[in-house]
């Protein structure tokens, strides 16, 4: 960002409306704040805002469920993430902006598309605690390039034919563990700059002013078709990008 006066409420705006999407769905900010970032933001500034913001909105979450936290089907994700992030992290530092842009809109138009006209298929039974752990590596890499951290998780905890809460209780805490993961690996190779700070700080209150809303939203908007309206403006968003 080169400070242009136009730039920073286009920031805040993309802050506030990923934070409002992650408040009334539980997922999806860095999908929606990205789709907007990219633009003018690098992909390291990027990664690295979802990053923080992530751990504030996500981590609440966690928190929440800790009680219902099974280990036991974690540990295979965790491992998995483990090996990916330093990946995701390493292929970040000297990514391309435009293919950066490209590879997340092609995937927003993929993961949308999957989420909006996924047939009825059986659940998979195959490969137990070691598909889990690539699923995991896969969704480290993609989280150490992009901040996306729970994406992957979240489509193979759907194709396990896990029941929502289940679920939850696996992608959530793997994303907060990503984000974990990828920050100690940024910061560790010093690419976290004092412009990524400025726009953290400036952020904040969009994210929380977000958050709140959407949690007050919660629950009084059809689930169904608030559900659908989020997937087509993902798949636009990610439209865009690829244009």
């Amino acid at each position: 960002m080169d400070g242009l006066p136009l730039e920073i409420p286009i920031f805040l705006v993309a802050t506030f409306a990923g934070a409002l999407v992650a408040g009334l769905s539980g997922f999806a900010f860095g999908l929606v704040a990205a789709s907007i970032w990219l633009y003018i933001l690098t992909p390291l500034q990027t990664a690295t805002l979802i990053i923080a913001f992530g751990l504030i909105v996500q981590g609440y979450s966690v928190w929440k469920l800790r009680r219902a936290l099974d280990w036991k089907r974690l540990r295979p994700f965790l491992l998995g993430a483990a090996f990916g992030v330093p990946v995701g992290v390493g292929i970040l530092t000297w990514a391309s902006p435009a293919h950066v842009r490209i590879g997340v809109g092609a995937f927003l138009v993929l993961y949308s598309l999957y989420a909006l006209f996924r047939p009825a298929i059986n659940p998979v039974r195959a490969g137990g605690a070691a598909a889990d752990a690539g699923v995991g590596f896969l969704n480290g890499v993609l989280g150490g390039i992009t901040g996306l951290a729970g994406i992957l998780v979240t489509i193979w905890c759907g194709l396990r034919g896990w029941p929502k809460d289940v679920q939850r209780a696996v992608f959530q805490p793997v994303a907060v563990a990503i984000f974990l993961m990828s920050a100690l690996w940024i910061g560790a190779r010093g690419a976290i700059t004092a412009d990524t700070i400025k726009l953290f700080v400036i952020g904040l209150p969009a994210l929380l002013a977000g958050s709140w809303l959407g949690l007050k939203l919660y629950g009084r908007l059809d689930e169904a078709a608030f559900r659908k309206v989020v997937l087509v403006l993902l798949l636009a968003s990610g439209a865009a990008l690829i244009v």
